[in-house]
């Protein structure tokens, strides 16, 4: 078992407090937007031994099947399955959706072909890999998640009383609901960039005029002023987690986080498509491709704690497992020994992993099956993957 030594990623959107509160250290006065744990080659962990730091991705490719363990690799490769993150959102994100295993392969591929860069900025595809995620709120967390019904957001539209936008209400009327939800995203995005900001504006400032649950677009307004994005927005779902709370976003789930600090974890990619609240670019029709449109109520999940006092966080990947261990003071230690590769994450008091002591943010590399107990007190996530 190892420390872990991580970087953190200074996206313009990144709290200049959050983070560095956590790990108890002075803010730099830029933004601290994500710190990442794992082997994803855009910014990999090291390990912290005697003789100096060594890349987390060198010791897995020098022995997979010692670090990761056998199943692991014949399942998912020679790498770690997984990316776990502290993400700390201190204004919106950019509005996103992540493609399924099958699109991202066929993208990936079809890019490849057309010899896209990789590091080009309208490259959609940066590997052939799908981003299921999960993420458990540490404080109040604010988001978008998954379509809202259409008669919701035709409500929310007509409220406003925008004549530009009572065209989208009609259409939000209409059935079938998917269909509905297809026909206004794509006007919203394929709408002249011009008269699309005059509408925006307009809404926006319904919006602040309103409050209540208008108000959280009248942020996003502010934040990018006559983007398209801010109404693709109000077709989806309103969400706040409180902590421990937590929402898994899965293939074609439109989604954006507004603020707030949480642990997230995610199958290893970087694989993104935009629907606005960003200056990057937006290739609408792949975007169409594979957004589902289906209109649901985002499902929050709050987890149950077995007779080891682990709180597992149940979601449909393989990829990865996210579970917790709330551990009061003079709590018995406990084995968490597995089979599979795992990262410890503190992100409250002082527990120990094998003599290991933690604090906030701190975490450790776990090889599959070293024995590992877990004492002392305080907060713990365990990621590891799905045996």
């Amino acid at each position: 078992m190892d420390r872990l030594s991580n970087t953190v990623r200074p996206y313009a959107w990144g709290s200049t407090t959050a983070i560095p509160d956590l790990l108890g250290v002075a803010p730099t006065g830029e933004p601290q937007a994500e710190m990442w744990m794992g082997d994803h080659p855009g910014a990999p962990s090291r390990v912290v031994r005697a003789d100096g730091e060594q890349p987390l991705p060198a010791l897995i490719a020098a022995d997979p099947e010692r670090m990761l363990g056998p199943a692991a690799v014949a399942r998912f490769g020679p790498r770690l399955p997984f990316l776990l993150k502290l993400i700390a959102a201190g204004s919106p994100l950019s509005l996103q959706v992540h493609p399924d295993l099958a699109q991202a392969r066929e993208g990936y591929a079809a890019e490849e072909r057309a010899g896209v860069p990789v590091d080009a900025p309208h490259r959609n595809y940066k590997d052939p890999n799908h981003k299921p995620e999960l993420l458990c709120a540490l404080t109040p967390f604010e988001g978008l998640c998954g379509f809202r019904t259409p008669d919701e957001t035709a409500d929310l539209l007509a409220a406003l009383d925008v004549d530009s936008l009572k065209p989208y209400v009609d259409l939000l009327h209409a059935h079938p609901r998917e269909a509905a939800l297809r026909e206004v995203l794509t006007a919203v995005l394929t709408a002249d960039p011009a008269d699309m900001a005059a509408t925006v504006h307009e809404a926006a400032a319904a919006c602040t005029r309103l409050g209540g649950a208008h108000a959280p677009y009248a942020v996003l307004a502010h934040h990018f002023p006559g983007d398209p994005g801010v109404l693709a927005a109000m077709l989806l779902n309103h969400v706040r987690l409180q902590p421990g709370e937590a929402i898994h976003l899965g293939a074609g789930v439109p989604h954006a986080y507004i603020g707030g600090l949480g642990v997230e974890i995610m199958a290893n990619s970087d694989n993104v498509l935009r629907c606005g609240l960003t200056p990057k670019h937006i290739d609408v029709p792949e975007l169409l491709r594979v957004v589902r449109f289906e209109a649901d109520d985002p499902t929050v999940l709050r987890p149950e704690a077995s007779p080891s006092g682990e709180e597992l966080y149940e979601t449909p990947a393989d990829e990865f497992r996210l579970s917790r261990y709330v551990r009061p003071e003079g709590a018995a230690p406990v084995d968490i020994t597995a089979t599979t590769p795992q990262i410890l994450l503190a992100t409250a008091g002082s527990p120990v992993a094998d003599g290991i002591r933690l604090g906030p943010g701190e975490s450790v590399f776990v090889p599959a099956g070293e024995k590992v107990e877990l004492s002392g007190s305080g907060t713990v996530f365990r990621a590891t993957v799905v045996a």
